[in-house]
């Protein structure tokens, strides 16, 4: 399994340390991440499986296709009918794990995104999930394994069984057990009249190359692919369209100084963050977000440790979801994963998280 995303983690309570003094002399106090240990019930586990507040708002009508990528605008045709057929019944399917449903239609239950950073995928998918009645579900690929997680693989399959739609953002395979799992559990909602969509940036059939002996999990991995129609999306990183890398980082001083005149700023030493990662479960990422509203990061560095960097990836996503402006020291951020990393099988990852990176230090760059 991924080393960065253990399951199975006991939900205790682990008092906080002293928080560190982390402002300048005479400074107001500003919150360190470091200093929380969030417990999650599995109950919000549940409930936040819901778009992330950036895509709270979004519809098919307010994604702005590039002019000159035919693809995105089949996407959007493509998800349309996917609602339409969705919005058909009249009522969501109820099925129980010891009582299963006829047998599902013959065809693909579900669509499946696959496209570069930046194309909109997660625009489209939470579209979807918009325009289709309840119940349903919404969740990044970790957020699902960490669900079955809390709630085992029985708990999972009676829960999201009597939803309609199950959406999975940045679906990936990143070891055997994740393969065997999901195949398992989505083959056992697709029977229970569950419909499927995801994205991710790789096609169904290729999942899990470069990161384990894919060959050896074909039948589950061929299996995934049934269940998916795949709609190709082509196009430039949206994000950076026009606009300049990694904005220059600030001085730690200027990182100290912003942080303690901004409302709802965390601020840490870039080290001892990844260091308290190591004792969070990913799935209490988001949670260690709570009230926060801008972060600063003192000392940013290149991360060569593949474990530290897949949980950097996790806090990445979480931060952007929330649309978390960065004002950070150190490398600039399209710097924080040297070469050999970006060449090795979690390349994708990578490449996604410093998009996400670089974007929100963006939004606090100097002009």
């Amino acid at each position: 399994m991924d080393p960065s995303l253990p399951r199975g983690v006991p939900s205790i309570t682990v008092p906080a340390a002293p928080q560190s003094d982390l402002t300048t002399p005479g400074a107001a106090t500003v919150t360190a991440l470091t200093d929380r240990r969030p417990v999650v019930p599995a109950e919000r586990l549940v409930a936040e499986m819901i778009p992330p507040p950036r895509f709270a708002g979004v519809s098919f009508g307010s994604y702005l296709p590039d002019t000159t990528q035919p693809s995105q605008y089949e996407a959007v045709q493509v998800l349309e009918q996917f609602a339409a057929s969705l919005n058909g019944g009249t009522e969501a399917p109820r099925r129980t794990w010891f009582r299963r449903s006829a047998p599902a239609p013959a065809g693909p239950a579900g669509v499946y995104l696959d496209g570069g950073y930046g194309v909109g995928k997660t625009h489209l998918l939470a579209s979807l999930w918009h325009a289709t009645p309840g119940p349903k579900a919404f969740g990044t690929f970790v957020e699902l394994t960490n669900l079955v997680g809390a709630l085992t693989f029985k708990g999972a399959v009676e829960t999201l069984s009597s939803h309609r739609l199950l959406c999975i953002d940045e679906f990936e395979l990143d070891d055997p057990g994740d393969t065997v799992l999901v195949s398992s559990l989505l083959g056992r909602l697709v029977e229970n009249g569950v419909k499927l969509a995801a994205t991710s940036n790789t096609l169904p059939d290729k999942l899990g190359e470069g990161r384990f002996a894919a060959a050896d999990f074909l039948r589950e991995i061929q299996g995934l692919s049934a269940h998916f129609r795949p709609v190709r999306i082509d196009g430039q990183d949206y994000r950076h369209r026009g606009l300049p890398a990694a904005p220059p980082p600030y001085t730690d001083t200027e990182v100290t100084e912003r942080a303690a005149a901004a409302p709802g700023a965390s601020l840490d030493d870039f080290d001892t963050l990844l260091a308290h990662l190591t004792a969070v479960h990913p799935s209490r990422y988001g949670a260690l977000l709570d009230d926060v509203h801008a972060v600063f990061l003192r000392g940013v560095r290149p991360v060569d440790d593949q474990s530290t960097a897949l949980r950097l990836v996790v806090l990445a996503d979480r931060m952007y979801d929330r649309e978390l402006p960065i004002t950070a020291s150190g490398v600039p951020f399209d710097q924080v994963f040297p070469e050999e990393m970006l060449r090795g099988g979690y390349r994708k990852k990578y490449l996604r998280a410093v998009s996400r990176l670089v974007a929100l230090a963006r939004d606090s760059s100097k002009p």
